[in-house]
C-alpha cells in the first residue's frame, strides 16, 4: 500500500430505504474501491439495525435514530489501519422499520 495521503477523499453515499431492509442481511452499497479511513453508519429508522462486515455475523447494532462512527486515523497520520478495499457492509433489522433509511459515509485518502 502507498504511503498515507493527507488529501481527504469522500466516496459515494451508500443508503438504503427502510422498504428494503428485511430480517436477513440485506447489502448497504457498493463493495469498498478504496482502502476507508472512516465510516460513519447512520440508523434514520424508526427501527433498531444489525450490521455486518461478512453477511453472517452482526458485528455492530445502531438503535434507532443513532449512529456508529469508525475513526481509523485516531492516532494519526502514518498508522495503515484501514478497512481494506472488498469490504462489502450489510444491514438487517431487528424489528421492522416503518420510516426512513440507513446511510453509510465513507472517507479515504486520495490516491488509496
Amino acid at each position: 500500500m502507498a504511503g498515507p495521503s493527507l488529501i481527504v477523499r469522500v466516496d459515494a453515499l451508500r443508503q438504503v430505504a427502510y422498504t428494503a431492509v428485511t430480517g436477513s442481511y440485506t447489502v448497504l452499497g457498493s463493495v469498498f474501491a478504496h482502502a476507508m479511513r472512516i465510516l460513519k453508519l447512520v440508523n434514520n429508522t424508526d427501527a433498531d439495525m444489525f450490521f455486518s462486515f461478512d453477511g453472517a455475523t452482526n458485528n455492530d447494532f445502531i438503535p434507532a435514530g443513532g449512529f456508529s462512527l469508525y475513526d481509523l486515523t485516531t492516532n494519526g497520520i502514518g498508522q495503515e489501519f484501514v478497512f481494506q478495499i472488498g469490504t462489502q457492509v450489510y444491514l438487517k433489522y431487528s424489528s421492522a422499520p416503518s420510516k426512513g433509511n440507513v446511510s453509510l459515509v465513507t472517507i479515504y485518502g486520495q490516491g488509496q
